[in-house]
């Protein structure tokens, strides 16, 4: 079977990918091929900060792999906190205090449109595509459900009545933006 590392420290994202590849791909996690240190996110661009977590994996280890940055987009807030969604009210990455600090900017925002948007960068054999994927929906004025994370008990996806923490996983993992782009990824990848 394939291997590709896959560039993240992230545990939630590693269990979601990992999910939706199934069986398709040996997926080796940062710290199997022992990388220990944080990957700076340092681009204005999702595109870009996927690209430079691909490339040090690849350029420091020598593995073909793929790494992905996440966004949500919201219409209200002239697509912020976007590229810097997870570091939205500070840089330790509190899931709690972004979602608050969205809420609060909300407040009394009749457009609460947004949509979640994924990049992945592939890098084989030193050349790159990219891959991207995304969901459309709304973000309700308080948190719902206990599954996934980060925005998740606040964002509710376009044909649907629950947010993604309702929904759970097995659902989430078939319709969400990570989903997408990793979908389209296989698909690159089966062609092959």
């Amino acid at each position: 079977m394939r291997k590709l590392v896959f560039a993240t420290n992230n545990s939630h994202k590693l269990e979601e990918v990992s999910a939706v590849l199934g069986d398709q791909l040996d997926i080796l996690s940062l710290k199997e091929i022992g990388c220990t240190e944080d990957i700076p996110e340092t681009a204005t661009t999702l595109e870009g900060n996927a690209l430079l977590k691909a490339q040090h994996v690849y350029n420091q280890y020598g593995y073909d792999c793929f790494a992905d940055d996440t966004g949500l987009e919201v219409e209200a807030l002239e697509g912020r906190p976007g590229v810097y969604s997870a570091r939205y009210a500070g840089e330790d990455q509190n899931a709690e205090r972004n979602m608050e600090k969205l809420l609060h900017e909300l407040e009394g925002s009749t457009n609460r449109r947004a949509r979640f948007r994924t990049v992945v960068a592939l890098i084989e054999g030193g050349n790159v595509r990219y891959f991207e994927g995304q969901i459309a929906g709304q973000i309700i004025g308080n948190r719902k459900g206990s599954a996934g994370f980060g925005y998740d008990p606040v964002f509710v996806p376009d044909g649907y009545s629950q947010t993604f923490a309702e929904l759970g996983s097995e659902l989430k993992n078939k319709i969400s933006h990570r989903a997408l782009a990793i979908q389209a990824l296989i698909k690159y990848l089966k062609q092959q």
